[in-house]
């Protein structure tokens, strides 16, 4: 099974192959809650040929009823992945400079827009991981080819608020907020604070290591099989905003307890969505 990661190393070396071979399509994705846009950062200094995208403008609608960050419309996210220079067969691998949950997104989308789960990658370690290598960076803007990739959505399964519910009474869900989000001590953000009832925290904080880099897949495994997740037949994520519960998505796979062909359901609109309905419940503190 591919895994969804690759290290610095290994895509330096597909990025500066010899003519002939496949290169990879490096996604930048900086961004980070509050500002300022990652495209100043990008503009400064990026891995020679990324391509940057705006998780606010490329990678979701705007904010509405569907959440903070809703699913982009097809036709646009095709634009802007053909823009990007992406082709149909593309490699295509995201980082960002956190925690990889806004690379995890871009992982996401391109598998929901029908790529094969072999075709995409998060960079481990992001940004600083590549820095901290000593691989070369550049400010010289990229310049892509235009792509002809078509977007196919439906090649991740996406849940609704129902289908959230659902899985938080039968079946495994799993919220990838900060615990004092989860346990409604705080929501600077949403109309109410708490959880999905029976959803159980799984911050997507804790799938890194203090060095940046994701935490080894056996223990993942074990972190996930604390929480449920292995031998359940349904399993969902959310966050605020359907953006860090994609790295909960991400990481099961990586672990080995779910193949590609049966990922985690990511409830899109997240608490986003769920909380601006005085009629959904609310659950409060440290019990699903």
């Amino acid at each position: 099974m591919a895994s969804p990661l690759t290290d610095a190393g290994s895509l330096y070396a597909a990025l500066c192959g010899p003519p002939g071979l496949e290169r990879p399509i490096a996604l930048d994705v900086r961004w980070r809650l509050g500002g300022p846009p990652g495209r100043a950062d990008h503009d400064v200094a990026h891995l020679p040929g990324a391509v940057f995208l705006d998780l606010d403008t490329d990678l979701a609608d705007p904010p509405g009823p569907g959440g903070r960050h809703p699913l982009p419309d097809p036709d646009r996210l095709q634009s802007v992945l053909r823009r990007a220079g992406v082709r149909v067969g593309s490699r295509v691998v995201a980082h960002d400079d956190a925690d990889g949950s806004v690379a995890a997104r871009a992982w996401w989308l391109l598998r929901w827009a029908g790529f094969p789960a072999d075709r995409v990658a998060v960079l481990d370690g992001g940004y600083a991981g590549w820095v901290g290598a000593g691989l070369p960076t550049t400010a010289e803007p990229s310049r892509p080819r235009p792509g002809d990739v078509t977007v196919a959505p439906g090649g991740m399964p996406v849940l609704d608020a129902e289908g959230a519910a659902a899985s938080g009474r039968a079946g495994v869900l799993l919220d990838a907020r900060a615990s004092p989000r989860y346990r409604g001590d705080l929501e600077p953000v949403d109309p109410r604070a708490g959880h999905v009832p029976g959803a159980r925290n799984a911050p997507a904080s804790d799938l890194v290591g203090a060095d940046g880099t994701w935490r080894p897949a056996p223990v993942l495994a074990q972190w996930f099989a604390d929480l449920g997740v292995a031998g359940a037949a349904e399993v969902g994520a959310y966050c605020g905003s359907g953006v860090t519960a994609a790295a909960l998505v991400l990481a099961v796979e990586y672990a080995g307890l779910r193949p590609p062909e049966r990922p985690v359901a990511l409830y899109a609109g997240s608490w986003s969505n769920w909380s601006t309905d005085p009629d959904r419940p609310v659950a409060v503190g440290a019990v699903p």
